[in-house]
């Protein structure tokens, strides 16, 4: 842009004090607040008073992240409504979380939701399996999160990427060690009130100078832009209404329920209730965060309808629209660049700090914690640990942003990363919750070959021909005065330029990767499976999650019914009320009990010959894992085996048979 430079400042100092805001304000307490001693619980589970409203629009920012903001508009001006309707998937998902996740695991007193897959199966290595899934999808989204805003800030304003991607690297380490989840929501807070009012003023702006609501509607749905219930019946089709729903399903039930960062906001809150009125009242929340984005495509589509900038040469990313069309149309309000690019900023920066949150203490509670030579240690070293270690995660983040730009796009990468891991991870929770028969032989087989095939898949679908299919766009209203006289058409590549990145070395970089010993390529592969090859390398990354979790879900049931054993029983309370009374009916292998050492004072005297069923919604657990020590009354235990004396008097049971 040639700005003058009083502009170009205020832009710089807006920028500055709206980022170092949004900052300072969740901290706020930590500095000027009552001082107190800061513990393990604090970091991770947010205690004290944080309300609803506050959980809820957390949840629905960690849904959304920076592609929302970003991503979504792009999407709409170049390729239409057709990831929209991905908004089916994610609404179908919550009353599904609600109602099937957290009933189960809700009342087990754990930090990391992975120890929910130990105990359910009885062993670490499904565990590690889970929670290594995990780590490597987070890592892999969020460093497409914060390359997000990069671009937009060299191109307004010059900022080069590095220096971007550091300086949210730094702030999210800083923001990590200083605070904890309760901080991590207020940020989000703050941050969704902010991009609600910037989304709003550019929606009004723009459709004021479109001439109108109808004009804006009626330009995108003339250009085949607002193209829903679109059955193609074909795998191939990059989105379609089918895709979008089942695949984003998927994908939506292994973040919202499998994904630490948002378990980990539930078991927050005081009460499944709370939980389960939450989820339900996000629905209507989430659809409108999840649209607004779209309708700025669409406005800021009709404005351009005759004048595309990247055809027209003024960019040369599908996602710098929405940044162009700040510096064209606001270029002469002094601040108001800067605001916008500090919420792009902030929307990468709140996401990162969120998640090195859950990702420390996932590998703390399932990797470093189980070493020997961390046993025993006291609460304050071990939050000191869980903060280097989302520090370490700072800095890999920030190392796979640097090469994000070598995909094609913000929402196709995303897309790409989150199908392509949520399918092993949900499939190995729908085992646990769903599967009573389901042992940890299968859980782990199902995982390990869900993971090999999808990665296969996925090298081979990186590789194939995918040029870049967008609708038509015109230039035939493009004249010299059409954009803000601020704007020079830019010489080169801003990627290129800025990065200093040879194109020769990407395209050696990208061939180089796609062939990995285990990949086998179509024009390497014999001529009877070229063609089967190429058929499944063409299938839409869309269904990565659910062809994964039917990979698992099948394997894993097929190979925990060959290797059924009684050394494989486990506590009822592991699997979903409705399912263990299904079990019941069919005959087969006696795999419910509670054991032994989860048994009441009062029956933990002789029970040796005892074995009991407790209820799912009322547990009695105290273990090595509690992220307290104080016992949950018992409401029902249902006696399975043994004598009915040694049941505490005035509680309530009832025999049941061994089938």
């Amino acid at each position: 842009m040639a700005r003058n430079f009083y502009l170009l400042l205020s832009d710089y100092l807006l920028f500055i004090i709206v980022v170092a805001a949004t900052t300072v304000i969740p901290l706020w307490g930590r500095f000027f607040g009552k001082k107190k001693t800061r513990t393990k619980a604090d970091y991770v589970f947010a205690t004290g008073a944080v309300s609803a409203v506050s959980m809820m629009l957390s949840i629905a920012r960690g849904t959304l992240g920076v592609r929302s903001f970003l991503g979504f508009p792009s999407e709409q001006f170049y390729r239409g409504a057709g990831m929209w309707e991905t908004l089916y998937g994610m609404v179908t998902a919550y009353p599904i979380v609600a109602f099937v996740f957290i009933p189960v695991y809700f009342n087990l007193d754990i930090t990391s939701v992975y120890q929910y897959i130990e105990l359910r199966f009885n062993s670490r290595l499904v565990r590690c399996l889970a929670s290594g899934t995990y780590i490597f999808r987070s890592i892999l989204n969020l460093g497409v999160t914060v390359f997000t805003p990069t671009v937009a800030l060299y191109t307004i304003i010059g900022i080069p990427i590095w220096m971007s991607l550091l300086a949210i690297t730094i702030i999210s380490i800083l923001f990590n060690l200083l605070g904890g989840l309760k901080q991590a929501i207020t940020a989000d807070v703050i941050q969704v009130v902010v991009t609600i009012v910037v989304s709003v003023a550019i929606i009004i702006q723009s459709t004021i100078i479109a001439g109108g609501v109808t004009d804006v509607l009626k330009e995108n749905y003339d250009s085949g832009r607002l193209n829903f219930f679109n059955f193609t019946g074909s795998m191939k089709t990059r989105v379609d209404t089918t895709s979008a729903w089942l695949g984003q399903l998927f994908m939506s039930l292994s973040l919202f329920g499998c994904q630490q960062n948002f378990v980990q906001r539930y078991l927050s809150m005081k009460s499944i209730k709370q939980v389960t009125r939450m989820l339900m009242l996000n629905i209507p929340v989430i659809i409108f965060l999840f649209s607004l984005s779209w309708i700025v495509g669409m406005c800021i589509y009709s404005v351009y309808s005759d004048c595309d900038p990247l055809k027209f040469g003024y960019t040369k990313s599908a996602d710098a629209i929405l940044p162009f069309y700040i510096q064209d149309k606001y270029s002469f309000i002094p601040g108001l660049i800067g605001i916008f690019l500090s919420t792009l900023f902030n929307s990468a920066l709140i996401l990162n700090v969120s998640n090195l949150n859950s990702l420390a203490t996932v590998t703390w509670e399932d990797f470093l914690s189980q070493l020997p030579q961390f046993k025993g240690m006291p609460d304050k070293k071990q939050l000191k640990i869980i903060k280097f270690v989302g520090s370490i995660y700072g800095l890999m983040i920030m190392g796979v942003g640097f090469l994000v730009q070598l995909l094609s796009g913000v929402i196709e990468s995303a897309q790409l990363m989150t199908s392509a891991t949520s399918g092993p991870l949900l499939g190995v929770f729908l085992l646990a919750i769903l599967v009573p028969f389901a042992n940890w032989k299968g859980a782990s087989v199902g995982m390990i070959m869900s993971h090999l095939i999808i990665l296969s898949i996925t090298f081979g679908h990186l590789q194939t021909d995918k040029s870049v299919q967008f609708l038509n766009t015109s230039i035939t209203g493009c004249t010299n005065d059409t954009f803000s006289s601020d704007i020079q058409q830019p010489a080169v590549s801003m990627l290129i330029s800025l990065s200093h990145t040879n194109p020769i070395f990407v395209d050696n970089f990208m061939e180089n990767a796609t062939k990995l010993p285990f990949i086998h390529t179509a024009e390497s592969t014999s001529a009877p499976f070229k063609d089967l090859l190429n058929e499944i390398f063409s299938i839409s990354y869309m269904y990565y999650s659910f062809i994964g979790t039917c990979i698992t879900v099948v394997i894993g049931s097929i190979v925990s019914l060959l290797t059924m054993s009684k050394a494989d029983a486990y506590d009822s309370k592991y699997i979903h009320p409705f399912v263990f009374k299904l079990a019941k009916i069919f005959p087969g292998h006696s795999y419910l009990f509670s054991d032994g050492h989860q048994l009441t004072d009062s029956l933990k005297k002789n029970s040796s010959n005892v074995i009991v069923e407790h209820d799912n919604l009322a547990f009695d657990i105290k273990n090595e894992e509690s992220k307290d020590s104080s016992l949950r009354s018992l409401n029902k235990i249902h006696v399975i085996s043994g004598d009915h004396s040694q049941v505490p008097e005035g509680e309530k049971y009832r025999k049941l048979e061994y089938v």
